[in-house]
């Protein structure tokens, strides 16, 4: 066996410990909660009218073997992982009968979408802005947009949001400002649903943007201003090597190391979903979903997004743990 083949079974046996850990970790947490999501139903059930007893206590026993719920602790864990082994997170308490994975999939298209394009665009803008006033320290423009960087990092996301709401919802208003499609539109793979889609992201990726590039753009900064200094930086320059091939060749491909892990943790992080964003401009994505699931006292709902984003940003550091090895030869395999 080679060194990179224990090295990915060593990176690969981390990645199914985390992921049981944390599993079992949101399994006791939504266990432990004071809601009971049967009594919660039978009680919205009832509402209305008056059940005797029996019915009741039939709708009891049938809610328990719909949602894995029967028995002691023990009976509901190991119902619970026959379930995630299978995919089958049960039917939703909010919305039933709907399967919580199909509302799952319903929308992750929509924060997957989201994020990932305001993630890269922000990963990209901010790395290279960054390698840039790293290297040209003498240039005003770029130290300009330092200052603005450090200036908009620090404010919550949140924050920015309502701005834009304020601003093109309202003062300018230019940009739709809820939603994730024109109402009424059928959807469709077709160039107006498409450019109506692109349309309601704006403010959410924006709202993203500003904030999120501040911190790639003093990141990379800070990395390109230490290479800078190295030996083999100097030694190019005195060599009368390109300015522009230091830059790319020299420089950044060194200083991107770090700032590729931050991006596998983000990207990896996108099934969380932006909840305060998607809130914010009504964007039908995972983080509305959890929102609605919490309120309503779905577990089994929090347990099916909880699950697919422990999953998602543990194979995010389980890829980059991989690939490191093949991007660097500086890092050995042992």
């Amino acid at each position: 066996m080679t060194s990179y083949s224990g090295y990915m079974l060593r990176r690969f046996g981390q990645f199914v410990l985390v992921v049981f850990i944390g599993i079992n970790l949101a399994f006791l947490i939504t266990h432990l909660t004071p809601i009971d999501p049967i009594e919660q139903t039978i009680s919205a059930a009832t509402s209305f009218g008056s059940t005797s007893p029996e019915a009741i206590a039939m709708m009891r026993q049938a809610l328990r073997e719909l949602y894995g719920l029967e028995g002691g602790l023990w009976q509901q864990y190991a119902a619970f992982w026959k379930r995630i082994a299978v995919g089958d997170f049960g039917p939703s308490l909010s919305a039933f009968p709907t399967p919580v994975s199909d509302l799952i999939w319903r929308a992750l298209p929509w924060t997957v979408g989201l994020l990932s394009v305001s993630t890269l665009l922000t990963w990209c803008l901010g790395n290279l802005l960054g390698g840039l006033a790293g290297y040209f320290q003498k240039s005003s423009m770029l130290r300009f947009a330092g200052v603005l960087a450090m200036g908009f990092h620090p404010i919550p996301y949140y924050i920015t949001a309502f701005v834009l709401l304020i601003v093109f919802g309202y003062l300018w208003p230019v940009l739709p400002i809820t939603g994730g499609y024109r109402m009424s539109m059928p959807r469709g793979f077709n160039v107006d649903f498409i450019l109506s889609v692109a349309q309601h992201s704006i403010l959410p990726v924006l709202s993203l943007m500003i904030v999120g590039l501040g911190g790639w753009f003093m990141g990379m900064r800070a990395l390109v201003s230490n290479i800078v200094s190295e030996d083999y930086v100097q030694y190019a320059e005195l060599g009368g090597v390109a300015r522009r091939r230091i830059l790319t060749s020299y420089i950044m491909r060194n200083a991107l190391l770090p700032q590729v892990t931050g991006l596998a943790m983000s990207l990896g992080a996108i099934f969380n979903g932006a909840i305060i964003t998607e809130q914010v401009f009504g964007y039908p994505g995972i983080g509305t979903l959890l929102v609605s699931a919490v309120h309503a006292g779905d577990y089994s709902l929090v347990l099916g997004l909880t699950t697919v984003s422990i999953i998602a940003v543990s194979a995010a550091v389980l890829l980059i743990d991989l690939l490191y090895p093949l991007l660097d030869p500086r890092v050995k395999v042992r």
